[in-house]
């Protein structure tokens, strides 16, 4: 047997090994949180090999509801060792293709902005009390909606560590007080994104430097709505496309928030 076949069977022999004996593999469970009579559905990714406690983060959903995307950047989270909840934000699990029903669900939590922030907080309750998490490092992301949401979560005052908004509005009927916002934040913004008026960037800044808050806005140039997310492309909405160098961009600039703000 030559080096390169000894090689190869060692090789294959520890993939093997690898396989049956415990590495690394991300489950996604389902995961619930009721309010009076409703259910929210979603899921948590996590590592079933890792020990010990580890950050937690909340990823909450367009608006077409908690479909399969939430829950692939959930289990991509957890790749980097963070267990993640993909969020229900509407109840039931209910999802849509339809632009127009996805706009009414989506108004409809925007429409209670109180109910909104309770329910946020909830599944950060939800998150920290998971026997693999340490509460007291926790984040959230969003997209869209998701990144409305999350913004909203930091400005309720929220023990939480880093919030991250991927193409997500920005304005509020209810902006944060100074020293209200505990969450460092990070907003990832489409330049060009036809969707976010042109005031709302300038409003948010003066709105997150007035609470005193640990804040950085980035803006993608060229860039437009659901940058992020490749399937937009079938839908044909007009501003909205999908950008894999900001996408990527992105990703890593959450990468180095949730470093710094989870180290111990």
């Amino acid at each position: 047997m030559n080096q390169w076949m000894i090689l190869l069977v060692s090789v294959m022999a520890f993939a093997s090994f690898g396989a049956s004996s415990g590495f690394a593999a991300v489950r996604l469970d389902p995961v619930e949180y009721t309010v009076g009579a409703t259910t929210y559905k979603g899921f948590v990714a996590f590592d079933d090999a890792a020990s010990g406690k580890r950050p937690g983060v909340l990823v909450v959903h367009e608006w077409w509801g908690c479909n399969d995307y939430a829950p692939t950047r959930a289990k991509m989270l957890a790749e980097l060792g963070y267990v993640a909840i993909a969020v229900d934000m509407f109840g039931g699990g209910k999802t849509t293709n339809s632009p127009e029903e996805a706009g009414k669900l989506a108004g409809a939590v925007y429409a209670d902005p109180a109910a909104m922030r309770a329910l946020i907080n909830g599944w950060l309750g939800v998150l920290k009390a998971r026997p693999e998490v340490d509460p007291s490092r926790t984040g959230a992301i969003g997209y869209c909606f998701g990144g409305a949401t999350v913004l909203e979560l930091a400005r309720s005052g929220a023990e939480v560590g880093a919030v991250v908004s991927f193409h997500g509005n920005l304005a509020t009927q209810n902006p944060a007080a100074p020293g209200q916002v505990k969450a460092r934040v990070l907003v990832c913004n489409g330049a060009d994104d036809p969707f976010i008026p042109a005031e709302d960037p300038a409003k948010f800044k003066a709105e997150m430097k007035a609470a005193g808050a640990d804040y950085a806005f980035i803006d993608y140039g060229g860039t437009v709505h659901s940058f992020t997310n490749k399937a937009v492309d079938a839908f044909n909405i007009p501003g909205a496309k999908y950008d894999e160098k900001a996408d990527r961009r992105s990703w890593a600039a959450m990468k180095a928030l949730f470093e710094e703000s989870f180290a111990k």
